[in-house]
């Protein structure tokens, strides 16, 4: 429970746009340099990437125009926590697991909220829950995507993030028919298909 409560700090300390060095954040969460790489991969595996700038005065840095919920946390997740609150006889460890619940609810209704309120409609709505499950499940998706170029085309790209730019939503994406990095608007998405075929997006960081 500690490792949960860590993660959710350290992603907090992150998002005021600042760089921390790893031996800030170590220092932060009383943890070892070490755990604040392996926290570093585990939310980078929850769809949760930091830039990490190198060299003697570098650290990571989350880029805040990036609005995701925390780890993909659903309603379900944290109550199922909260559950698992009555199973615990240590009053020290309840109020800790207390805590962690009102947190995680507090940034599911924040999010739930934006989200809605920028949606503009069911198909936009659709298609945002769509490439947020590929997210989360590494799965590639075949949009059929509105250029105002070239009109309507059939693409494969492999989702590394949603975000949002100016009020609206944009995917952040690998296209696989162009060996690129892209952006799409997902208003120009007119349809989404989850495909089977799954990716690493490690193998897509290393890569770019």
């Amino acid at each position: 429970m500690a490792k949960l409560a860590n993660l959710i700090t350290m992603v907090e300390l992150l998002q005021n746009g600042r760089k921390y060095s790893i031996k800030e954040l170590a220092e932060n969460l009383e943890v070892s340099p070490r755990v604040i790489r392996e926290y570093k991969l585990f939310l980078e595996e929850a769809g949760i990437y930091l830039d990490t700038i190198r060299g003697p005065y570098g650290g990571y840095v989350l880029n805040t125009s990036i609005h995701l919920p925390i780890l993909y946390f659903n309603e379900k997740d944290v109550t199922s926590l909260k559950k698992a609150t009555n199973y615990i006889s240590d009053a020290t460890l309840k109020e800790e697991i207390k805590n962690i619940y009102n947190k995680m609810m507090a940034t599911i209704q924040k999010e739930e909220k934006k989200t809605k309120h920028l949606l503009t409609d069911n198909l936009e709505k659709q298609i945002y829950n769509q490439i947020s499950y590929a997210l989360r499940n590494e799965q590639k998706l075949k949009i059929k995507y509105y250029n105002l170029q070239h009109g309507v085309s059939i693409r494969t790209i492999y989702p590394l993030g949603l975000y949002l730019f100016q009020n609206e939503w944009w995917i952040s994406s690998y296209w696989e028919e162009k060996d690129d990095l892209r952006q799409f608007h997902l208003k120009r998405i007119q349809s989404c298909e989850i495909l089977k075929e799954k990716f690493n997006p490690k193998e897509i960081n290393i890569k770019f």
